[in-house]
C-alpha cells in the first residue's frame, strides 16, 4: 500500500503543475482516495484554498491561473471573453488600472468555488447560446501538453484564440477580438458605457471581415448588432467596407437604449446625445 500510494504522489508531480487548481473529482478519478488527499494536505505536498479544491504548494495565485486550470485541467467550456478578452489581447490597455472583474462566456457556468479562493477578482459567467445561435465545443479547449493549446486548424478559423500565459507559457484560451467586442456590445447599457465602448472600437482597425461577417450572422442580439455598425461606422475602419451587410438581420423598430438620449436614424437605436449620433 505504501508503495501504490507512493507512486500516486509521484504521478501527481507529473500530472498537477505547481500553481493550477483541481477538484475532488480530478483525484478520485485518478485513484486518489479522500483520507490520501488529506494525508497530503497535512503534509505539505498539497494546498487546499477552499472546501474541495486543491493545488500543489506555491506562491500567490491570480485569475489566469484559475481560468487555466478550468479550461486544461478541468475541462470546462469557458473562454475569457468581452473587455477580459480585449484587455488581455492589449486593446484596451489605455481603459483599466486594475482587473475586478473577469468575464467568462461558455454554456456550462463555472464552479461556484471561484469566488471563494479571495483573489480580489469577480467572476461573472455569461450563457454564450444566448448570443451566438453556435456553441462552444463542450471538452478540449485546451490541453497543457501542447504549446498551441490543442488547436487544430478548424479550431483556429473558430472564435478564440489561444495565447501562452505565465513562465511556463500556459494555454489561456480567449474569444477573438471580433467576437469579444460584440460580446462587450451586450452589456451595454448597464455594465458597459457607450464612451468605453466607443474608444475600444476606435483601436479595432485589424478586425478579421470573415470573422466579424460569420459572428454578425450567427448574433442572436439585434441590439448588439446595431451598436456594432453604429460605432464601426463612426470610425469606418477599412474592414467595414467588407462586410455584407445585407445578409445580416437587424430587426425592425426602434429600440431606446438610454433614456433621454438622442436616437440614431440609420440604426433606430438611442444613443448618449454627446457621442453624435450619426444622422
Amino acid at each position: 500500500m505504501a508503495r501504490s500510494n507512493g507512486g500516486l504522489l509521484n504521478r501527481l508531480g507529473r500530472e498537477l503543475p505547481e500553481g493550477l487548481l483541481v477538484d475532488a473529482a480530478w483525484f478520485n478519478a485518478r485513484g486518489y482516495s479522500r483520507q490520501l488527499l488529506s494525508h497530503y494536505v497535512s503534509a505539505g505536498w498539497l494546498k487546499q484554498p477552499t472546501r474541495g479544491v486543491y493545488c500543489r504548494p506555491r506562491g500567490p495565485r491570480c485569475w489566469q491561473q484559475v481560468v487555466v486550470s478550468l479550461q486544461a485541467m478541468l475541462q470546462y467550456p469557458v473562454l475569457v471573453g468581452g473587455r477580459t478578452a480585449l484587455e488581455a489581447q492589449g486593446f484596451a490597455h489605455y481603459l483599466v488600472q486594475s482587473v475586478s472583474e473577469v468575464h467568462l462566456y461558455g454554456p456550462k457556468a463555472p464552479p461556484r468555488w471561484l469566488d471563494k479562493l479571495g483573489l480580489g477578482v469577480r467572476f461573472l459567467h455569461h450563457n454564450d447560446r444566448k448570443l451566438f445561435s453556435h456553441s462552444l465545443p463542450l471538452r478540449g479547449l485546451t490541453h497543457l501538453e501542447r504549446k498551441d493549446g490543442g488547436q487544430d486548424d478548424q479550431s483556429r478559423n473558430k472564435d478564440w484564440v489561444v495565447q501562452g500565459w505565465g513562465e511556463w507559457d500556459w494555454p489561456l484560451a480567449l474569444s477573438t477580438p471580433e467576437r469579444a467586442i460584440l460580446e462587450l456590445l451586450d452589456e451595454l447599457p448597464k455594465r458597459e458605457s457607450f464612451h468605453q465602448a466607443d474608444m475600444l472600437m476606435q483601436g479595432l482597425s485589424n478586425l478579421s471581415p470573415r470573422r466579424l461577417q460569420k459572428l454578425l450572422a450567427e448574433c442572436r442580439s439585434v441590439k448588439v448588432k446595431r451598436l456594432f455598425f453604429y460605432f464601426a461606422d463612426r470610425h469606418a475602419h477599412a474592414w467595414l467596407k467588407r462586410l455584407d451587410r445585407k445578409a445580416i438581420d437587424l430587426g425592425e423598430g426602434k429600440r431606446m437604449l438610454v433614456r433621454g438620449g438622442k436616437l440614431d436614424k440609420t440604426y433606430q437605436i438611442t444613443v448618449p446625445g454627446d457621442l453624435d449620433a450619426v444622422q
